[in-house]
Protein backbone atom coordinates (compact mmCIF):
# COMPACT_ATOMS: atom_id res chain seq x y z
CA UNK A 1 0.00 0.00 0.00
CA UNK A 2 1.32 3.46 -0.97
CA UNK A 3 1.98 5.64 2.08
CA UNK A 4 0.76 9.21 1.73
CA UNK A 5 2.11 12.26 3.58
CA UNK A 6 0.12 14.07 6.27
CA UNK A 7 -2.26 16.68 4.84
CA UNK A 8 -2.46 19.97 6.77
CA UNK A 9 -5.00 21.75 4.54
CA UNK A 10 -6.35 21.81 1.00
CA UNK A 11 -3.51 24.05 -0.19
CA UNK A 12 -0.94 21.86 1.55
CA UNK A 13 -2.32 18.63 0.10
CA UNK A 14 -2.48 20.09 -3.39
CA UNK A 15 1.10 21.41 -3.16
CA UNK A 16 2.37 18.05 -1.86
CA UNK A 17 0.66 16.24 -4.73
CA UNK A 18 2.20 18.63 -7.28
CA UNK A 19 5.65 18.03 -5.75
CA UNK A 20 5.31 14.22 -5.75
CA UNK A 21 7.61 12.59 -8.33
CA UNK A 22 6.15 9.12 -7.70
CA UNK A 23 3.09 9.07 -9.96
CA UNK A 24 1.19 6.59 -7.79
CA UNK A 25 1.67 8.92 -4.81
CA UNK A 26 0.67 11.93 -6.93
CA UNK A 27 -2.59 10.45 -8.18
CA UNK A 28 -3.59 8.74 -4.92
CA UNK A 29 -2.81 11.85 -2.88
CA UNK A 30 -4.76 14.02 -5.32
CA UNK A 31 -7.83 11.84 -4.92
CA UNK A 32 -7.48 11.60 -1.14
CA UNK A 33 -7.22 15.39 -0.82
CA UNK A 34 -10.29 15.74 -3.06
CA UNK A 35 -12.27 13.30 -0.91
CA UNK A 36 -11.32 15.04 2.35
CA UNK A 37 -12.08 18.47 0.94
CA UNK A 38 -15.45 17.30 -0.41
CA UNK A 39 -16.29 15.90 3.05
CA UNK A 40 -15.19 19.26 4.58
CA UNK A 41 -12.46 17.48 6.48
CA UNK A 42 -9.79 20.07 5.56
CA UNK A 43 -9.33 23.79 6.03
CA UNK A 44 -8.49 25.85 2.95
CA UNK A 45 -5.09 27.03 4.20
CA UNK A 46 -2.65 26.59 7.08
CA UNK A 47 0.41 28.64 8.12
CA UNK A 48 2.42 25.39 7.84
CA UNK A 49 1.47 24.63 4.23
CA UNK A 50 4.03 23.20 1.83
CA UNK A 51 5.15 25.83 -0.68
CA UNK A 52 3.67 25.53 -4.17
CA UNK A 53 6.53 24.49 -6.50
CA UNK A 54 7.34 26.21 -9.78
CA UNK A 55 7.55 22.82 -11.48
CA UNK A 56 5.73 19.57 -10.69
CA UNK A 57 7.50 16.46 -9.48
CA UNK A 58 8.23 13.97 -12.24
CA UNK A 59 9.95 10.58 -12.61
CA UNK A 60 13.20 10.38 -14.60
CA UNK A 61 11.31 9.27 -17.72
CA UNK A 62 9.93 10.33 -20.14
CA UNK A 63 12.57 12.50 -21.76
CA UNK A 64 11.11 15.95 -22.52
CA UNK A 65 11.75 17.29 -26.01
CA UNK A 66 10.39 20.23 -28.07
CA UNK A 67 6.81 19.60 -29.32
CA UNK A 68 7.84 19.55 -32.99
CA UNK A 69 10.29 16.70 -32.34
CA UNK A 70 7.62 14.35 -30.94
CA UNK A 71 7.13 11.76 -33.72
CA UNK A 72 3.69 11.18 -35.26
CA UNK A 73 2.57 7.62 -35.94
CA UNK A 74 -0.46 6.14 -37.73
CA UNK A 75 -3.21 4.71 -35.50
CA UNK A 76 -3.56 1.73 -37.84
CA UNK A 77 -0.63 0.05 -36.03
CA UNK A 78 -0.36 -0.97 -32.38
CA UNK A 79 2.84 1.10 -32.09
CA UNK A 80 0.91 4.11 -33.30
CA UNK A 81 -1.88 3.56 -30.81
CA UNK A 82 0.64 3.14 -27.99
CA UNK A 83 2.27 6.42 -29.04
CA UNK A 84 -1.10 8.18 -28.96
CA UNK A 85 -1.99 6.72 -25.56
CA UNK A 86 1.42 7.75 -24.24
CA UNK A 87 0.82 11.31 -25.44
CA UNK A 88 -2.63 11.30 -23.80
CA UNK A 89 -1.16 9.97 -20.54
CA UNK A 90 1.30 12.86 -20.58
CA UNK A 91 -1.51 15.36 -21.17
CA UNK A 92 -3.58 13.88 -18.35
CA UNK A 93 -0.63 13.91 -15.95
CA UNK A 94 -0.08 17.59 -16.69
CA UNK A 95 -3.82 18.17 -16.25
CA UNK A 96 -3.63 16.70 -12.72
CA UNK A 97 -0.91 19.19 -11.80
CA UNK A 98 -2.65 22.09 -13.55
CA UNK A 99 -5.87 21.52 -11.58
CA UNK A 100 -3.92 21.19 -8.33
CA UNK A 101 -1.91 24.31 -9.13
CA UNK A 102 -4.99 26.48 -9.65
CA UNK A 103 -6.18 25.38 -6.19
CA UNK A 104 -2.87 25.75 -4.35
CA UNK A 105 -1.50 28.85 -6.09
CA UNK A 106 -4.76 30.80 -5.89
CA UNK A 107 -5.93 29.63 -2.45
CA UNK A 108 -5.84 33.23 -1.15
CA UNK A 109 -7.97 34.65 -3.98
CA UNK A 110 -11.32 36.17 -2.94
CA UNK A 111 -13.48 33.50 -4.59
CA UNK A 112 -16.32 31.33 -3.22
CA UNK A 113 -15.47 27.98 -1.62
CA UNK A 114 -17.31 26.31 -4.51
CA UNK A 115 -14.44 27.43 -6.77
CA UNK A 116 -12.19 24.95 -4.98
CA UNK A 117 -14.91 22.28 -5.00
CA UNK A 118 -15.00 22.44 -8.79
CA UNK A 119 -11.25 22.31 -9.32
CA UNK A 120 -10.71 19.46 -6.88
CA UNK A 121 -13.35 17.45 -8.74
CA UNK A 122 -11.40 18.20 -11.93
CA UNK A 123 -8.13 17.11 -10.25
CA UNK A 124 -9.76 13.88 -9.01
CA UNK A 125 -11.00 13.03 -12.51
CA UNK A 126 -7.70 13.90 -14.20
CA UNK A 127 -5.94 11.50 -11.80
CA UNK A 128 -8.52 8.85 -12.77
CA UNK A 129 -7.83 9.52 -16.45
CA UNK A 130 -4.08 9.19 -16.06
CA UNK A 131 -4.47 5.83 -14.33
CA UNK A 132 -6.95 4.57 -16.94
CA UNK A 133 -4.58 5.44 -19.79
CA UNK A 134 -1.54 4.05 -17.97
CA UNK A 135 -3.37 0.79 -17.28
CA UNK A 136 -4.26 0.52 -20.98
CA UNK A 137 -0.63 1.16 -21.95
CA UNK A 138 0.45 -1.65 -19.63
CA UNK A 139 -2.12 -3.99 -21.19
CA UNK A 140 -0.42 -3.25 -24.52
CA UNK A 141 3.03 -4.07 -23.13
CA UNK A 142 4.15 -0.47 -22.67
CA UNK A 143 4.21 2.12 -19.87
CA UNK A 144 4.28 5.83 -19.33
CA UNK A 145 7.86 7.02 -19.74
CA UNK A 146 8.73 4.66 -22.59
CA UNK A 147 8.48 7.43 -25.22
CA UNK A 148 9.56 11.08 -25.24
CA UNK A 149 7.04 13.83 -24.47
CA UNK A 150 6.94 17.63 -24.56
CA UNK A 151 6.70 20.30 -21.86
CA UNK A 152 4.41 22.85 -23.49
CA UNK A 153 1.45 22.29 -21.18
CA UNK A 154 3.27 23.19 -17.99
CA UNK A 155 4.72 26.27 -19.68
CA UNK A 156 1.15 27.60 -19.94
CA UNK A 157 0.76 27.26 -16.18
CA UNK A 158 4.05 28.99 -15.50
CA UNK A 159 3.22 31.88 -17.84
CA UNK A 160 -0.11 32.56 -16.05
CA UNK A 161 1.01 31.93 -12.47
CA UNK A 162 0.27 35.49 -11.33
CA UNK A 163 -3.17 36.01 -12.90
CA UNK A 164 -6.14 33.75 -12.17
CA UNK A 165 -8.25 35.15 -15.02
CA UNK A 166 -5.42 34.53 -17.50
CA UNK A 167 -4.94 31.02 -16.12
CA UNK A 168 -8.62 30.25 -16.69
CA UNK A 169 -8.50 31.67 -20.22
CA UNK A 170 -5.47 29.64 -21.26
CA UNK A 171 -5.76 26.29 -19.47
CA UNK A 172 -9.42 25.21 -19.44
CA UNK A 173 -10.70 27.48 -22.22
CA UNK A 174 -7.91 26.79 -24.72
CA UNK A 175 -5.97 23.66 -23.76
CA UNK A 176 -8.82 21.60 -22.29
CA UNK A 177 -11.27 22.83 -24.91
CA UNK A 178 -8.85 21.57 -27.57
CA UNK A 179 -9.46 18.09 -26.21
CA UNK A 180 -13.16 18.46 -27.04
CA UNK A 181 -12.18 19.28 -30.63
CA UNK A 182 -9.80 16.40 -31.32
CA UNK A 183 -11.05 13.50 -29.17
CA UNK A 184 -14.12 12.44 -31.21
CA UNK A 185 -11.95 11.73 -34.28
CA UNK A 186 -9.49 9.76 -32.14
CA UNK A 187 -12.34 7.71 -30.66
CA UNK A 188 -13.55 6.87 -34.16
CA UNK A 189 -10.06 5.92 -35.36
CA UNK A 190 -9.52 3.63 -32.37
CA UNK A 191 -12.80 1.86 -33.16
CA UNK A 192 -11.92 1.60 -36.84
CA UNK A 193 -8.65 -0.07 -35.83
CA UNK A 194 -10.57 -2.54 -33.63
CA UNK A 195 -9.09 -1.17 -30.39
CA UNK A 196 -12.36 -0.92 -28.48
CA UNK A 197 -10.61 -0.95 -25.09
CA UNK A 198 -8.65 2.22 -25.88
CA UNK A 199 -11.74 3.82 -27.40
CA UNK A 200 -13.65 3.15 -24.16
CA UNK A 201 -10.92 4.96 -22.18
CA UNK A 202 -11.23 7.95 -24.53
CA UNK A 203 -15.03 7.88 -24.04
CA UNK A 204 -14.59 8.39 -20.28
CA UNK A 205 -12.08 11.19 -20.79
CA UNK A 206 -14.23 13.00 -23.36
CA UNK A 207 -17.36 13.04 -21.19
CA UNK A 208 -15.44 14.27 -18.13
CA UNK A 209 -13.57 16.94 -20.09
CA UNK A 210 -16.84 18.64 -21.03
CA UNK A 211 -17.36 19.23 -17.32
CA UNK A 212 -13.81 20.51 -16.88
CA UNK A 213 -14.23 23.13 -19.59
CA UNK A 214 -17.56 24.07 -17.98
CA UNK A 215 -15.84 24.67 -14.63
CA UNK A 216 -13.33 26.92 -16.36
CA UNK A 217 -16.01 28.84 -18.28
CA UNK A 218 -18.16 29.28 -15.16
CA UNK A 219 -15.38 30.85 -13.13
CA UNK A 220 -14.01 32.89 -16.02
CA UNK A 221 -17.44 34.42 -16.51
CA UNK A 222 -17.75 34.96 -12.74
CA UNK A 223 -14.48 36.91 -12.57
CA UNK A 224 -15.35 38.93 -15.67
CA UNK A 225 -18.74 39.84 -14.20
CA UNK A 226 -17.09 40.97 -10.98
CA UNK A 227 -14.67 43.12 -12.99
CA UNK A 228 -17.56 44.37 -15.20
CA UNK A 229 -15.85 43.06 -18.33
CA UNK A 230 -17.35 41.40 -21.40
CA UNK A 231 -16.16 37.76 -21.14
CA UNK A 232 -15.55 37.20 -24.87
CA UNK A 233 -13.56 40.44 -25.23
CA UNK A 234 -11.63 39.74 -22.03
CA UNK A 235 -10.83 36.22 -23.22
CA UNK A 236 -9.46 37.51 -26.52
CA UNK A 237 -7.27 40.13 -24.83
CA UNK A 238 -5.88 37.61 -22.33
CA UNK A 239 -5.18 35.04 -25.03
CA UNK A 240 -3.30 37.59 -27.14
CA UNK A 241 -1.19 38.49 -24.10
CA UNK A 242 -0.60 35.01 -22.71
CA UNK A 243 -0.85 32.34 -25.43
CA UNK A 244 1.67 31.50 -28.13
CA UNK A 245 0.34 30.71 -31.56
CA UNK A 246 -3.12 30.74 -33.18
CA UNK A 247 -6.22 28.91 -32.00
CA UNK A 248 -6.61 25.87 -34.21
CA UNK A 249 -9.76 24.90 -36.10
CA UNK A 250 -11.78 22.75 -36.49
CA UNK A 251 -13.78 23.49 -33.33
CA UNK A 252 -16.35 21.23 -31.70
CA UNK A 253 -18.82 24.10 -31.40
CA UNK A 254 -21.59 21.99 -29.86
CA UNK A 255 -19.51 20.48 -27.05
CA UNK A 256 -17.84 23.85 -26.39
CA UNK A 257 -21.20 25.65 -26.21
CA UNK A 258 -22.59 23.01 -23.85
CA UNK A 259 -19.66 23.84 -21.56
CA UNK A 260 -20.37 27.59 -21.75
CA UNK A 261 -17.66 28.41 -24.30
CA UNK A 262 -19.62 29.97 -27.18
CA UNK A 263 -18.17 30.80 -30.64
CA UNK A 264 -18.06 34.52 -29.79
CA UNK A 265 -15.04 33.71 -27.61
CA UNK A 266 -12.79 32.06 -30.18
CA UNK A 267 -14.10 32.21 -33.76
CA UNK A 268 -12.49 35.57 -34.59
CA UNK A 269 -9.10 34.39 -33.25
CA UNK A 270 -8.51 31.32 -35.40
CA UNK A 271 -5.33 32.65 -37.01
CA UNK A 272 -4.88 36.09 -35.46
CA UNK A 273 -3.18 35.43 -32.11
CA UNK A 274 0.22 37.10 -31.69
CA UNK A 275 0.34 38.31 -35.30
Amino acid sequence: MTELPAIRSLRDGAACAIRAADLDVKTLLTQEVARRWSARGLSLRSPLDTQVPDRPGRPEKPDLIPPRQVPKRALTTEKGRVALLHAIAHIELNAVDLALDIVARFASEPVPISFFDGWMRVAFEEAKHFRLVRDRLRQLGADYGDLPAHDGLWQAAHDTRNDLTARLAVVPLILEARGLDVTPALQAKMREAGDLESAAVLDVIYEDEKGHVAVGAKWFRFLCARQKKDPAAAFQALVRANFRGPLKAPFNDIARAEAGLTPSFYRSMTASVNT
